[in-house]
């Protein structure tokens, strides 16, 4: 239920204010996630800035897309004098920075991080609302829905085990994103039977002891630049999830929840028909 608030917020927002805006509401955004929604769901000439992250191609599947537009710093001072009618913000926002926007009149909607696909679908309906767009958001989401289908009917008969492993040994649990659209594709979070349901540190012999059908990590091949990634490559994880049983989902097409997921699970698509060909 909580996890709909930015929903609801966008449509108070909507009822209150939206209406004076007749083509569509000029908007900043102040984190990688909102970035998206945004880049794929407005007009050009309503976006008037976007996060420091936005042009991280690491973080973000939009990243080549932001470069035509302004690059602003996460602070209040370089939003003002744009003087948006609306600031997209989230919890990872600093606090001092949302008041001292709110203090100048502004107005923020607030869009919380999904964990489940429902939430994704409530948040593009609910940027499409606020950017006065709804059949945009409605197109994306019969995309999202397409992709979840096509997933499906390639995984589904199987019933993998999959467990995503990141970094340092990491386990997306089963309250997560990741698990949410392997559970919709007919897939299992193998998480589970490690007892982490947001998610943990798992060690190297309870992965290996757990034995999933395939672990799910966000790139391939053989280079460590640092420790975290060395986990990754650590030779008992190599010699028992070789190449052919590791599933890569890019980490720019998972770490939001947004319109890219159509795109993660494509991906997704492809890599189960490459590890059980």
């Amino acid at each position: 239920m909580m996890r709909r608030l930015a929903a609801l917020a966008a449509a108070a927002w909507l009822i209150c204010c939206g209406a004076a805006f007749a083509a569509g509401p000029r908007i900043v955004s102040m984190n990688v996630c909102s970035d998206q929604l945004v880049l794929s769901l407005a007009d050009p000439d309503q976006i008037l800035g976007l996060s420091r992250f936005s042009r991280d191609a690491w973080q973000s599947w939009a990243a080549e897309k932001a470069r035509n537009y302004p690059r602003l710093s996460g602070g209040a001072e370089d939003v003002l004098p744009l003087k948006p009618d609306l600031v997209v913000v989230s919890l990872f926002d600093k606090r001092a920075t949302r008041d001292l926007l709110k203090a100048h009149g502004l107005h923020l909607v607030e869009f919380t991080v999904p964990r489940t696909l429902d939430e994704v679908r409530d948040q593009i309906r609910a940027m499409g609302d606020v950017l006065q767009h709804p059949d945009r958001a409605k197109a994306e989401i019969a995309r999202l829905d397409a992709a979840i289908a096509r997933a499906r009917a390639e995984a589904s008969t199987h019933h993998y085990r999959v467990l995503p492993v990141e970094r340092r040994g990491f386990v997306s649990g089963d309250s997560s994103l990741i698990s949410s659209l392997l559970t919709a594709t007919g897939l299992t979070n193998a998480a589970g039977e490690l007892g982490l349901g947001a998610g943990g540190f798992a060690s190297l012999e309870a992965i290996v002891k757990l034995r999933p059908d395939f672990i799910l990590v966000s790139e391939a091949g053989d280079r460590a630049e640092d420790e975290g990634r060395a986990f990754l490559l650590h030779p008992a994880l190599e010699r028992f999830y070789p190449e052919s049983r590791r599933i890569v989902l890019p980490e720019r097409l998972t770490v939001c929840g947004g319109v890219m997921l159509a795109d993660a699970l494509d991906r997704l698509t492809e890599e189960l028909r490459r590890v059980t060909k």
